[in-house]
């Protein structure tokens, strides 16, 4: 089916302009110069057409990291595919890259079997896999060679957790060290988990169990260590490395100079550390704060954190927005840790937001409109080796479009998501700008208020090399 979208502004990474988009089926086939005779024998022949006056066209959102039915601390995180990525389509995500386990003990092959089976058929946005490195053994880093020729591309390595995900220095290195040779990217959690265990089991002993003090025992300075800790072993081996959820002016400033230097070296940050704090949040009174807790932990208000996180993303030492999108409901989840905050699940649900969030950036003057897509859209598809399939409207790339009607306004609130938990992070926070009309590979799925789309609309997306290496 032929679809012709008109009178709308379409915006990339590197501008703006009035274009109208003619779609054939799954693919972007033309952008056409408004009233052009090509344009006027586009929309004659159309079988669709949509009207975009007054909206910004621009390519579907791809959030890179997400958690669906992660098993975490006895439960397993709220949303499945399903319901997560049918979220995802109602914020403007057309893309997710979740995380397949291997955790101590564990066979790579299986466990990346088990995400399949979990995904296959349930998904209504295109999926893909990173690989987390749960055990580095010998078995794993062969491993990684055969996965990178399957399309899993990343791996991730975790210098929190022991004794379930935490891999020494040694075993780092030795997975930099595989990766440098087959142009896999590593994405790491910088935390330093052997210090964080002692001042969590301190702050136990003393009968400080509240949320509050999942925060106070993982300092932003052991965030700033591991993450200046993984550049030098990056370097040691010639490998490049990915810092996820980064959250901290030190890890930042151990990233930026890092990139000074013209190294391979990028990272994340996520919508919680731009907006939400320590004090207020994590804080709250009673056990509310454990809604809030997630790692590494929100930070302290009374720092320049979020104001360096903003100069990070315009200044591009934070190259993407993603969410870690791992949610738990209160009741029966979070109030596991009730007792000790060591046994709240970790997570914040915010795969739906993410798209509103980041564009009041642009309403705050803290980023451009062309920023907004690019940390949100282009730089994921490249940096994640799905661009230029997704990431951009171009002729040849799939119709992953979204139309924003900038606008519209909304709030978020438990009563409106589509997520699948008991209560959002973001409780209330009036949004200037609404998703308006999604559509995945030309198939609308979101338009009119209304969800059109149906579980395993959404494909495996088998993934190249970033594009970003040199």
């Amino acid at each position: 089916m032929t679809k012709l979208i008109k009178n709308g502004t379409v915006v990339s990474a590197t501008g703006r302009h009035a274009a109208e988009v003619l779609v054939d089926g799954a693919t972007i086939v033309a952008l056409l110069q408004p009233g052009s005779d090509t344009a006027l024998a586009a929309e004659a022949g159309a079988e669709e057409v949509i009207d975009a006056t007054g909206k910004y066209v621009i390519p579907g959102g791809i959030d890179s990291h997400t958690h669906m039915e992660l098993p975490f601390g006895g439960t397993a995180a709220s949303d499945t595919f399903e319901t997560g990525s049918r979220a995802a389509a109602w914020g403007g995500t057309t893309t997710i890259i979740d995380f397949a386990v291997q955790t101590y003990g564990q066979n790579v092959r299986d466990s990346l079997e088990a995400w399949f089976a979990k995904a296959e058929g349930e998904c209504a946005v295109d999926y893909g896999f990173h690989m987390i490195l749960g055990d580095v053994n010998e078995a794993s880093l062969k491993e990684m060679d055969t996965l990178v020729g399957e399309g899993i591309s990343s791996f991730k390595l975790f210098m929190a957790y022991p004794g379930v995900f935490y891999s020494d220095d040694g075993q780092i290195l030795r997975a930099m060290q595989v990766a440098a040779n087959n142009g896999a990217l590593i994405s790491m959690h910088a935390e330093n988990g052997i210090a964080i265990d002692v001042l969590a089991e301190q702050a136990a002993s003393r009968g400080d169990t509240g949320p509050v003090f999942h925060g106070l025992t993982r300092p932003s300075l052991l965030e700033g260590e591991a993450t200046f800790r993984a550049i030098q072993l990056a370097l040691v081996a010639g490998a490049p490395v990915y810092f996820v959820h980064l959250s901290s002016s030190e890890a930042l400033e151990a990233v930026a100079a890092a990139k000074d230097k013209g190294h391979n070296v990028f990272a994340e940050t996520c919508p919680q550390y731009l907006y939400l704090n320590l004090e207020d949040h994590l804080g709250a009174p009673g056990f509310a704060g454990a809604g809030y807790v997630c790692s590494a932990p929100l930070r302290t208000k009374h720092h320049s954190h979020q104001t360096d996180l903003w100069k990070g993303l315009r200044t591009n030492d934070l190259s993407i927005v993603a969410t870690d999108h791992c949610p738990f409901c209160m009741k029966d989840q979070k109030d596991l840790g009730v007792d000790d905050f060591r046994a709240i699940p970790n997570g914040i649900g915010g795969v739906e937001h993410r798209m509103d969030l980041i564009y009041q950036g642009v309403v705050m003057g803290e980023m451009t409109l062309e920023r907004w897509v690019e940390t949100c859209s282009t730089t994921p598809a490249r940096m994640f080796g799905i661009y230029p399939q997704k990431g951009v409207i171009a002729p040849g790339s799939d119709a992953d479009i979204v139309l924003y009607d900038p606008q519209a306004t909304s709030t978020i609130s438990v009563e409106t998501h589509h997520m699948n938990m008991d209560y959002s992070a973001y409780e209330g926070i009036e949004i200037a700008g609404k998703v308006d009309t999604v559509m995945s590979k030309g198939k609308v799925i979101i338009s009119d208020n209304a969800y059109h789309g149906r579980k395993g609309d959404g494909s495996y997306l088998k993934r190249g090399l970033s594009t970003y290496l040199h």
